[in-house]
């Protein structure tokens, strides 16, 4: 029998998880697993060090029971090896933004775990920067420093609220640092108040922030923040609001790219790296997207397609086949000798 091990925060969400664990065990065993659980401690690195032991006592499934913060961890623990469990997410968090972009259920901690027994899985990009692995978001400059200065506790009550409230309070202190970005298209040498890596479209519980991110195409939505004027910030929000217009702003760049060196251009200017929430780290730093890194159970049936290019829809033409298979037909053609009267060797004449 396959083993599976339930890795859980026991204070998130109202302990949501603890008081139900007995459930979540056999809903995994009536997926085929022999299941058990650990419950992190306040110890450093406890969910990262307890997923890298049981991946390597050759457990097939490690289910992440917690916010965002026990996700990432468990990654980081899984993802420096060769050989690498499939994950699950059961969220219990405050914002919950890994589980949303998979569509797994953020309010019923009991249809979460129920997600394993519809055997969809999809192979998810992850990021990499120097030893670290985040799973949503990279990001620098004064605009994301606000989630350092969020208490745990006020997050845990107030969620978004306490975002946005703490946002509203920075806005004035935003200034531009001199950044140089380095990415696939180019490079941005300038002031620019922040810089963000998206590996999901679901940031802070918006999905409009990289409205057109993919899972699992091998790349980083890229945005870069050109102006630090706060009218002009207020703005680009009240865009990004209304159906992710921002992106067409020539305030900012946005683009797609699969690594980012970021640095200063200015020894005076520290610039603090946020790995999903968290600190990690001050710039400069080599970003690297790690194409299809780890398999996840997901809601496939509620991902939309565009989201993900593992799935086809099978309504839709597939545009890019039949151009393939055109570009082949034609190269069969060149390779064939033609005469000057329009005639393949030793065939018909070409109609023209």
């Amino acid at each position: 029998m396959k083993k599976a091990r339930v890795i859980y925060n026991p204070t998130s969400g109202k302990e949501l998880v603890k008081k139900n664990l007995a459930d979540i065990l056999n809903v995994l065993e009536e997926s085929g697993y022999e299941a058990s659980a650990y419950a992190t401690t306040p110890e450093q690195d406890s969910a990262k060090n307890e997923a890298k032991r049981a991946a390597l006592q050759g457990f097939d499934l490690i289910v992440a029971a917690g916010g965002d913060g026990t996700i990432n961890e468990v990654v980081n623990g899984i993802a420096p090896l060769e050989k690498r469990p499939l994950m699950a997410v059961i969220p219990a968090g405050t914002t919950n933004d890994y589980a949303r972009a998979l569509k797994i259920p953020r309010n019923n901690i009991l249809e979460a775990a129920k997600v394993i027994q519809k055997n969809q899985t999809v192979k998810m990009d992850i990021g990499q920067a120097a030893e670290n692995y985040f799973i949503n978001i990279a990001a620098g400059g004064h605009l994301t420093e606000l989630t350092y200065e969020v208490p745990s506790e006020l997050k845990s009550i107030f969620g978004y609220l306490a975002y946005l409230v703490k946002g509203a309070e920075m806005l004035p202190r935003v200034k531009p640092i001199k950044m140089r970005m380095t990415y696939d298209d180019g490079v941005y040498e300038g002031n620019a108040s922040m810089f963000f890596l998206g590996l999901t479209n679901s940031v802070g519980g918006f999905e409009q922030i990289a409205p057109d991110a993919k899972l699992d195409d091998g790349k980083f939505s890229l945005i870069i923040v050109k102006t630090a004027n706060i009218f002009e910030i207020v703005h680009l929000v009240a865009l990004m609001l209304n159906g992710g217009k921002h992106v067409e702003d020539n305030r900012l760049i946005y683009t797609k790219t699969n690594y980012l060196h970021a640095e200063t251009l200015n020894a005076e200017n520290r610039m603090l790296i946020n790995l999903d929430g968290e600190y990690g780290g001050e710039a400069p730093m080599t970003f690297k997207n790690l194409h299809q890194h780890i398999e996840m159970f997901a809601n496939m049936d509620d991902i939309p397609s565009d989201a993900v290019i593992g799935i086809v829809d099978e309504d839709e033409e597939d545009y890019e086949g039949i151009t393939r298979d055109f570009v082949k037909e034609v190269e069969k053609l060149t390779d064939q000798d033609i005469d000057g009267d329009g005639k393949i060797a030793g065939g018909e004449k070409v109609k023209k």
